[in-house]
């Protein structure tokens, strides 16, 4: 079969998105699906496929699949580009919908659109989720900051936070770059972390910037990670290092995001941009 496709990408994260509004891709598999598509010397090549499906909760649903199959429950970047595919193909009107996601419903606004193909979109990415048995992080207590754990026989201080997946936050002192190919992968998969977890090394430039590169669960190192970012954003904000606003400057660009004191609600802010529309031969 032939199959449309639009190539997106939100600072450097890409994804292939598809309409699967009446149901027929299911029948292929989407694990099957992401992994021929995603593969960057025989398929179109992406991080992820994110569907646009049916919601009987919500305007409309949303599920992605890691370039290994694996299924994320929500994807910060990948949101935005959803957000501007379904505007842009007119399956739903207006700049603003809810989304429903494995990790409970989000709602994106599209707040400026550019003839290039760029659109800026904010997502209200809910509130996020500290106490350790919901992220799910093995550890005692009603918040995990600064949590030593030991991988590989070397000590690292995490911050756990979930955005609906789960994240390590581990504040570093300076930036590399090497950090997440070198000591990504075994922290993915740590014990204390029982459905595995992505992983963020920060470098805090000011209370109100942060560098940040992200080891992905499923996918390996990205040029950017949107849920990381607002995980980010949390962690360094409760270990006293940020305020509540905070540029997270990634390898693919950067993204605003604001922790909401009277909602407790994240907001983040950044581009989608569609790259090219196409048709693959399955």
């Amino acid at each position: 079969m032939v199959l449309e496709f639009a190539k997106m990408e939100g600072i450097g994260n890409d994804f292939v998105l598809l309409d699967d509004m009446d149901g027929a891709l299911g029948a292929m598999g989407y694990p099957e699906l992401a992994r021929k598509l995603c593969d960057r010397r025989f398929g179109v090549g992406a991080d992820g496929i994110i569907m646009a499906l049916p919601s009987e909760t919500c305007d409309i649903g949303f599920r992605i699949f890691n370039s290994d199959g694996s299924e994320a429950e929500m994807c910060g970047n990948g949101m935005r580009c959803f957000a501007a595919f379904v505007n842009d193909r007119g399956l739903l009107s207006g700049t603003r919908f809810t989304v429903e996601t494995k990790a409970g419903t989000i709602v994106p606004e599209i707040i400026e659109a550019t003839q290039n193909g760029v659109t800026r979109v904010c997502v209200d990415m809910g509130e996020p989720i500290l106490f350790p048995p919901k992220i799910p992080f093995d550890v005692d207590g009603d918040r995990a900051v600064s949590v030593p754990v030991t991988a590989d026989g070397r000590e690292y201080a995490v911050t756990a936070v979930s955005m609906g997946n789960p994240h390590a936050v581990i504040v570093v002192g300076r930036l590399t770059g090497d950090e997440p190919t070198e000591f990504g992968p075994s922290l993915e998969v740590h014990p204390l972390f029982p459905e595995k977890t992505n992983v963020e090394f920060v470098e805090v430039v000011s209370p109100s910037e942060v560098k940040m590169r992200v080891w992905e669960r499923g996918a390996g190192e990205t040029l950017a990670c949107g849920t990381g970012a607002c995980a980010t954003a949390v962690a360094t904000h409760l270990l006293g290092l940020t305020g509540r606003e905070v540029t997270v400057g990634l390898k693919g660009g950067d993204l605003a995001i604001a922790w909401n004191e009277a909602d407790n609600h994240i907001l983040k802010t950044g581009p989608a941009r569609l790259v090219y529309e196409g048709r693959v031969r399955l």
